[in-house]
């Protein structure tokens, strides 16, 4: 299948008009928060963790770099894409095709006029659709991004489902929270407004990634920012914290303190 016609097939598969109702409560809930979210309608504290993405800096330079190596002249898919950002960031670096899935219909809206101002359209395409079950074709995929997705999602779905689209060699790209910090799992307990009911009790740990290598390979996990959170509170001391954070996150047992992860998973060829 070539790119115009696998965009054709899933612009063509996208949801009917009562396809909402068929969705578990989880879905819809994620759904309604995201929507509620991309259009401004939450209260104004619910979008308050945006101030500590400041210091997630060298994550998501490396991210950005793992995209830039990774996806050139390939098809991308964008799971849970949100805003597109990653999609876009990939049409960016030359990908074939980017196609965006995600729940909420007002995000899909919002990356498709992304694209177009940007002059992606024709390489990065947004349908709303289930992460957990895309309807694209079996191995259609070289590349799976997956940026703040996956503790989202029903793993038991979303890794088959992911293993089913990729081509044998294809890699994933994990972006992730990590679950042990005390602090931060009181400073999410202290703030529900931010996140689902879902979304808070599935924050990964590094069991899900021994759950993942059931149906990949799991390579380069990374551990990214500790003592750089407090320099979002004094900015002049991020890049200082940020140098610590690359001495203490090699040691095993500070690094599972981390506020997120990174990891590739690949389907062996």
């Amino acid at each position: 299948m070539t790119t115009h016609e696998l965009a054709a097939f899933a612009q063509r598969n996208s949801p009917t008009e009562n396809w909402v109702d068929g969705l578990e409560a989880r879905k819809v809930a994620e759904l309604q928060f995201h929507d509620a979210l991309r259009a401004h309608q939450l209260p104004p504290d619910s979008a308050g963790n945006e101030k500590f993405y400041a210091a997630s800096g060298d994550a998501a330079a490396y991210a950005h770099q793992w995209i830039a190596e990774h996806c050139r002249g390939k098809v991308v898919l964008d799971l849970a894409c949100g805003d597109g950002a990653l999609s876009l960031r990939a049409a960016e670096e030359g990908a074939a095709l980017c196609i965006g899935v995600d729940l909420s219909d007002i995000s899909i809206q919002q990356a498709a006029c992304s694209a177009h101002a940007q002059g992606f359209s024709e390489r990065a395409i947004f349908v709303q659709g289930d992460a957990e079950n895309t309807g694209l074709p079996d191995e259609s995929i070289d590349v799976v991004l997956c940026g703040g997705v996956l503790h989202h999602l029903d793993l038991s779905y979303a890794f088959p489902e992911i293993r089913r689209v990729l081509k044998p060699g294809g890699a994933v790209f994990g972006w992730e929270a990590l679950a042990y910090n005390p602090l931060i799992r009181l400073y999410r307990n202290l703030t529900p407004a931010m996140r689902t009911d879902w979304e808070k009790k599935h924050i990964l740990t590094l069991a899900d990634l021994r759950f993942a290598s059931r149906f990949f390979e799991v390579r380069n996990v990374r551990y990214w920012t500790l003592l750089s959170l407090v320099g979002v509170f004094c900015r002049p001391l991020l890049p200082a914290l940020s140098a610590i954070d690359h001495v203490l996150l090699r040691l095993p047992l500070i690094r599972c303190l981390s506020w997120s992860f990174t990891f590739e998973l690949h389907r062996p060829a």
